[in-house]
């Protein structure tokens, strides 16, 4: 029976006050961070609501009573500038600065709608959600409409997707078996911007149209654009040429690279290490393993051996 692994804490639950000058950042916040606009978001939502995240510090001080500052160097800048001595901040078990961006949880666009529509509905005005989101409010509106016209399961398939707001914009356009075929497409290539969107509208029929498809005067294809097309074409040929050529090599490296994590991951201390401390990356490398060190397939009898087969079965 295997031993199920430890999980510990990676952060103290308790917060703590600090001062802002106690607070060391890894990174400088210079000017052209501050025009971001990143930093005009962050700012104008610690204007309406406050800090919801507070900034992350490494839990030992050095002898200097100074703490490592690890996630929310913006956060600190923003306060400082705003005349705030001190702010709350959550103790980190780990001086790792660098996941912190990597597990946050991005929302998509139709969470983002969901977002806006609850707190409409509980009374927060469309003035104050823009304030806090830094965009115009007719952001705001736009949003609260995104989603007029689309199925509920062409939503529940986009759900958690990065679509392009526009693209919907195109799918109110079908009925609603079309666009739930167009949602499973898009999911199936992972492209979720209006650009594909339109193809498939495109090559929607009239049957699946809300509105049937306007027929145009066929365009006339002149020389200056069969030009265009050879020239075009000639240019993916000699890219597609400059991929086959590396593939090969590419091949070499990635097998080489699988095998030394997999020589890795067989050593009982690295492998608990990483277990313990970086569960993701064990993650990451047995993915990467499971797709490159499979077993090869049996390879198929030669012909000859296949019509000596045959010739002892005759006789």
């Amino acid at each position: 029976m295997t031993e199920r692994p430890i999980l510990r804490l990676a952060f103290e639950l308790e917060l703590v006050v600090l001062p802002l000058k106690s607070l060391l950042p890894l990174k400088q916040v210079t000017d052209r961070i501050r025009r971001s606009h990143k930093y005009k978001v962050i700012a104008a939502s610690i204007d309406e609501i406050g800090i919801i995240e507070p900034p992350v510090v490494f839990h030992k001080p050095d002898r200097h009573g100074r703490y490592m500052l690890l996630d929310g160097a913006l956060k600190r800048d923003i306060l400082e500038a705003r005349g705030e001595t001190e702010t709350e901040c959550l103790l980190a078990l780990d001086d790792e600065a660098y996941t912190y961006n990597k597990k946050a949880i991005r929302l998509s666009v139709v969470q983002e709608q969901v977002m806006i529509l609850r707190a409409i509905e509980r009374g927060v005005s469309e003035d104050s959600i823009a304030r806090a989101l830094n965009v115009n409010i007719s952001h705001i509106k736009g949003r609260r409409r995104m989603l007029r016209g689309i199925c509920r399961q062409a939503v529940h398939l986009l759900s958690d997707k990065p679509v392009n707001p526009v693209t919907f914009d195109v799918l109110r356009k079908m009925r609603e078996a079309r666009q739930i075929e167009a949602c499973e497409l898009m999911v199936a290539a992972s492209n979720y911007s209006s650009s594909y969107a339109r193809a498939l509208l495109t090559a929607t029929s009239d049957e699946g149209r809300m509105q049937p498809q306007k027929r145009g005067v066929p365009a006339v294809v002149t020389l200056t654009d069969l030009s265009r097309m050879e020239r075009e074409l000639k240019e993916v040929q000699e890219k597609a040429a400059k991929v086959e050529a590396s593939y090969g090599r590419d091949m070499l490296n990635l097998a080489i690279g699988a095998r030394y994590v997999s020589e890795l991951l067989r050593r009982p201390t690295i492998a608990r290490y990483l277990g313990d401390n970086h569960p993701e990356i064990v993650k990451e490398f047995r993915s990467i393993l499971s797709a490159t060190l499979t077993e090869s397939p049996k390879r198929a009898p030669s012909r000859s051996k296949v019509d000596a087969d045959k010739d002892v079965h005759t006789t």
